[in-house]
């Protein structure tokens, strides 16, 4: 693990609200250069002012991570404008809530296009600025639900699984090219974001997030912590630990936890507006800011584990296990040789 002093240059894309822009606003108060990206025009100079207000530099580019050409017109005017990006940030995200059979072909297409391949399209445009300096970090934020997907958000979950596919695939590339760019991915637990009322709903009652909840400012800390460390991976606050080792250790068990759950464990008591405007395949309006609806259910903080510490230890605990089986071997074989022989008997 390396530690980065220095980020001058930062690109957040997904910037105009929720995690996103916490993580810009984040940045912006340190003093950073913001570059950022988002569908939504007012949601951006809203946050470009905020980041203003603090000291920071920012620059708003409205796109869609789903252009990939987009995304590459985009960090050159980064660079010609903020200068070398030091620190690219995926975030950028849509959603549906619903069953796999009510969703479309085209819903699909959609989520995928923008949670996973906009991901792939951000990071290929970082790269093209940073391999010729042979410097630079990008982050993917990611979720717990890259390793353990839930019912009623397959087209999401499926999203955030690709996205660690790729960039485990292109970390080893990386590698093999002696480069210095570090990848990190950031696996998120439930987030008060506005995007239960954004998110297409197929359900008569409107979207939530399973709890615990944190806030968006909780998540951008830890994106700022995995920026200065850059460590492979990070799983943000105890729910998403408990996810992901309960999908490592066990399954069907939690398959069937998740189904008994149902609808209910995704959803409020509150009624959906029906026909309520939704960010599927256009920006929403108006400037929603960082944060949803459940700021009193809402923690401040949450801690983001590295995984590499649980690695070494279950790494530490097979070597131990071995030397123990090794060493009680050894002393039953030296039991066997040391053994007293029988006496003959007389004749």
């Amino acid at each position: 693990m390396t530690r980065r002093d220095v980020i001058e240059t930062v690109v957040v894309t997904g910037a105009s609200a929720g995690v996103g822009r916490a993580i810009a606003v984040a940045f912006g108060r340190r003093g950073c250069k913001v570059g950022l990206i988002a569908r939504g025009r007012e949601g951006l100079e809203s946050t470009m002012r905020e980041i203003i207000r603090l000291g920071g530099e920012a620059l708003v580019i409205e796109a869609d991570v789903g252009d990939a050409e987009a995304m590459m017109v985009a960090a050159d005017q980064v660079e010609a404008e903020l200068g070398p990006i030091d620190l690219w940030v995926n975030n950028a995200m849509v959603t549906v809530y619903g069953a796999s059979v009510d969703i479309s072909p085209e819903e699909f297409h959609q989520v995928t296009r923008v949670s996973y391949l906009g991901q792939v399209h951000g990071t290929l445009a970082a790269l093209r600025q940073m391999r010729p300096r042979n410097r630079g970090a990008i982050i993917s934020i990611g979720s717990a639900l890259a390793y353990r997907s839930i019912p009623f958000q397959a087209p999401y979950c499926a999203a955030k699984a690709a996205t660690r596919g790729f960039i485990d695939s292109l970390r080893s590339e990386l590698m093999a090219e002696h480069s210095a760019i570090t990848l990190t991915m950031v696996h998120l637990p439930a987030v008060n974001t506005p995007q239960f009322d954004w998110a297409r709903n197929k359900f008569d009652r409107k979207a939530a997030p399973v709890p615990p909840i944190y806030q968006p400012e909780a998540i951008a800390a830890a994106v700022i912590r995995a920026a200065e460390r850059a460590p492979r991976e990070y799983w943000v606050g105890a729910s998403a630990v408990k996810a992901i080792l309960g999908q490592m250790l066990m399954p069907p068990v939690v398959d069937r936890i998740l189904a008994r759950a149902g609808v209910d464990n995704e959803t409020s008591d509150e009624p959906e507006a029906p026909h309520r405007p939704d960010n599927l395949f256009d920006a929403g309006r108006g400037d929603p800011g960082a944060h949803g609806r459940f700021d009193r259910l809402s923690s401040t903080s949450a801690f983001p584990f590295n995984p590499d510490l649980l690695r070494a230890g279950v790494a530490v605990g097979a070597v131990a296990a071995g030397l123990a089986l090794l060493f009680a071997a050894v002393r039953t074989e030296h039991g066997r040789q040391r053994a007293p022989r029988p006496l003959s008997p007389p004749r």
